[in-house]
C-alpha cells in the first residue's frame, strides 16, 4: 500500500519512478526523477546536512548559451522522496554554473560555483569571463547569501579561473583551480582556504591535456587524492595522490574519460567514481576502482545524451547519487540509490 501511495504521489507531481526493466541497468539501482521544471536542469551535487538531503544544480535554457541567465537551485528533502526548494540564486547577465555543496567547519552549507559570461568567438559560443564564486547558508540551511567572487592568490595570476569543488579537511578547505590561459593551455593548481572566500596557492599539478574539473578526497591517513578530467591528448582521466603538505604528486592515468567527475572512498583501497560514461549510450555510470584508478566494475544508470555530474552521499547503507540526464525527453534531475553491498 505504501509503495502504491508513493507511486501516486510521484505521478501527481509529474515525477515518475524508473523501473529496472526500463533500461539496461542493474535491478538493484533505484532511480526517481526529482526535478524537471526549467527547460534545462544540470550539474548536480548532493550533501547530507542537519539530517536532510540538499541537492543543488543549475537551471537554464540549455547546456550553454549566450543568454547568460543560468541560475542555481537548492532543494531540500528529509527522505529523498519529497523535495522543497530553499534557494534560487541569480545574478543579472551572469551564468551561474556547476554549484557544489560542502559543510564548513562552523556548520554552514557552502556553495562553490562559477560565474561566467558567454559570447561568440570564431563562430562558437565560448566563455569570455569565468570567476569562482561562493555563497553560504545560515546554520539552519534555509537562507543563502548572494554569491560573491572568491579571492585568489595573486601568485597564480588570476585569469579565467574555475574552482570546481571545495573539500574540507581538518578545518581547511582544499580545491583545484583550473585556469584557462589560452585555448590550448589549461593549468591546474591546488589551493587552500580557511574561510571559503580567500584561497592561497599550495602547489602546481603537472597534468597536461587541458585538465579541468577535479574532485578532492582524503584517506584516513590524511593523504589527498584528486580525480581530474582532461579534454585533450588522449582525454583519459588522471588520479593524482599526495601526502601532506600536498606539494609532491604521484599520477595515475586512467583508462576512462571523465565528465563531471566525483568520487568517494569506500575504504583506503576502493573508490566509487561517478562520471559521464563516454563508452556507452547510458551516459551516467558508477565506476569502482582501486586507488590507482584501475576500473574493476561499471554500474550504468538510466541516462542518455546530455547527462552525468553526480552528487554522492553514503547514508543508511546506501550510496545516494544525484545526477541529470535527458533520456526522458528533456534535461531533468534524478536521485538514485545503490545498496553498499553491491559496490
Amino acid at each position: 500500500m505504501k509503495k502504491f501511495l508513493l507511486f501516486l504521489t510521484l505521478l501527481f507531481c509529474g515525477l515518475q519512478p524508473i523501473r529496472a526493466q526500463d533500461g539496461p541497468f542493474p535491478d538493484y539501482v533505484s532511480v526517481t526523477k526529482i526535478w524537471d521544471q526549467p527547460p534545462h536542469s544540470a550539474f548536480t551535487d548532493l550533501v547530507l546536512f542537519n539530517n536532510a538531503f540538499y541537492c543543488t544544480f543549475r537551471e537554464g535554457v540549455n547546456h550553454v548559451d549566450m543568454t547568460n541567465s543560468g541560475k542555481v537551485r537548492v532543494l531540500k528533502s528529509r527522505d529523498g522522496k519529497e523535495w522543497i526548494s530553499v534557494a534560487l540564486l541569480a545574478i543579472p547577465e551572469i551564468d551561474l554554473r556547476d554549484p557544489k555543496l560542502t559543510i564548513t567547519p562552523d556548520k554552514r552549507l557552502m556553495l562553490t560555483l562559477a560565474g561566467a559570461v558567454f559570447g561568440p568567438v570564431d563562430g562558437k559560443v565560448k566563455a569570455q569571463q569565468i570567476a569562482p564564486m561562493v555563497s553560504f547558508s545560515d546554520k539552519k540551511g534555509l537562507n543563502f547569501s548572494a554569491p560573491r567572487k572568491s579571492i585568489l592568490d595573486p601568485a597564480i595570476s588570476p585569469s579565467k579561473d574555475w574552482i570546481w569543488r571545495t573539500t574540507w579537511h581538518k578545518g581547511t578547505g582544499y580545491a583545484i583551480d583550473y585556469q584557462v590561459q589560452t585555448d590550448d593551455k589549461w593549468v591546474v593548481y591546488l589551493l587552500k582556504t580557511k574561510d571559503g572566500i580567500t584561497y592561497d596557492k599550495v602547489s602546481d599539478l603537472d597534468v597536461t591535456g587541458r585538465p579541468n574539473e577535479s574532485t578532492i578526497r582524503f584517506d584516513k591517513n590524511g593523504n589527498m587524492l584528486v580525480l581530474i578530467r582532461r579534454e585533450a591528448e588522449d582525454q583519459m582521466g588522471v588520479l593524482a595522490e599526495s601526502k601532506a603538505p600536498y606539494t609532491d604528486w604521484t599520477y595515475h592515468k586512467m583508462t576512462i574519460r571523465l565528465g563531471g567527475p566525483n568520487f568517494l572512498m569506500l575504504n583506503d583501497q576502493k573508490l566509487v567514481v561517478g562520471s559521464r560514461n563516454y563508452a556507452s549510450p547510458n551516459k551516467m555510470a558508477l565506476f569502482l576502482t582501486d586507488r590507482n584508478g584501475t576500473v574493476t566494475k561499471t554500474i550504468p544508470f538510466p541516462s542518455s545524451g546530455d547527462a552525468s555530474y553526480p552528487g554522492m552521499v553514503i547514508h543508511q547503507n546506501k550510496l545516494w547519487v544525484s545526477y541529470y540526464s535527458t533520456h526522458d525527453g528533456k534535461s531533468a534531475i534524478y536521485l538514485a540509490q545503490v545498496p553498499l553491498d553491491k559496490l
